[in-house]
């Protein structure tokens, strides 16, 4: 089962969330966290793992190749991103813009366009006790987090089984990146705050997960902070709050020095322990 986490906005706590329930869970059976917020992830400050792999992670752009090209400006036609543009006597191709969909190198008559391989970011793979962490980490001036979310997905498919509980630390907002970390989970956890802020953002994801066709419950992180109207907003919506997580000085503390804030606070565990049972309740795929 894949469960990711996200949120509308940054800094509600999704990562407090996707670490904890991760170690939580880990306690007792296998589980994968993957840090899929591949522009600044942060999972690794929270877990203390042995690094098992390591390796680049490429995304295919076209290079144009003069000496067999016509400039028929067929590919500047077929590109719908504006990757590839005929400019008099030569084609110019704009990486930043390209979406590797092939179709500018597939469809060029003289193969004046062959797809090569460019690195965009890292994979690395650890080990902490049952729980395994895979993170994604874009090289900085890249422009798409799409193509190293997906392939930081299907690394965790490919090499770990069904008796693995996957948990997804998704990137916040509505944008494609999350839509990428979401899109083929079973059931979608999204972090909130009982603040303005946080229902405006809150409201903007679940209208998302609801295009996506996505199962989804609430998790209210610094509970106590603000007012009920994150509550009331998910009555109205008939929207499961699996959890509350309180708004205390001494978890901000913990999180402060890189721990799990679960061992050592009883409350936190028990809200987990709340969350760890409804996911058991789960079946992949059943509408709820």
């Amino acid at each position: 089962m894949k469960i990711a986490i996200a949120s509308g906005k940054g800094g509600t706590g999704k990562t407090t969330l996707a670490t904890n329930l991760a170690g939580y869970l880990a306690d007792n059976r296998r589980v994968v966290l993957a840090d899929l917020d591949v522009e600044e992830p942060n999972s690794a400050l929270f877990i203390k793992g042995k690094l098992i792999h390591k390796e680049d992670k490429f995304t295919m752009k076209p290079v144009w190749q003069k000496e067999n090209c016509t400039l028929c400006g067929r590919c500047q036609d077929l590109c719908n991103f504006h990757a590839v543009i005929k400019i008099k006597e030569q084609i110019m191709v704009f990486p930043e813009l390209c979406h590797s969909c092939y179709a500018c190198s597939e469809l060029c008559q003289t193969n004046s366009l062959p797809m090569i391989p460019h690195k965009m970011g890292e994979l690395s793979h650890y080990k902490a006790g049952e729980l395994v962490f895979v993170e994604g980490r874009l090289d900085i001036g890249q422009e798409q987090a799409v193509p190293l979310i997906a392939q930081t997905i299907r690394f965790v498919d490919q090499h770990f089984d069904g008796e693995y509980l996957k948990i997804f630390d998704s990137p916040p907002g509505t944008s494609c990146p999350v839509i990428e970390a979401a899109k083929d989970s079973d059931y979608v956890i999204l972090v909130t705050e009982p603040t303005p802020f946080g229902l405006h953002d809150l409201k903007l994801t679940v209208e998302t997960m609801r295009k996506l066709d996505k199962n989804f419950g609430v998790v209210v992180n610094r509970h106590g902070l603000g007012n009920d109207d994150v509550f009331e907003y998910c009555r109205s919506q008939e929207i499961p709050v699996l959890a509350k997580i309180p708004n205390q000085r001494g978890l901000a503390e913990l999180y402060s020095r890189g721990e799990l804030i679960f061992r050592k606070n009883s409350q936190v565990r028990l809200e987990l322990a709340a969350i760890a049972d409804f996911i058991d309740n789960l079946k992949p795929g059943e509408i709820l």
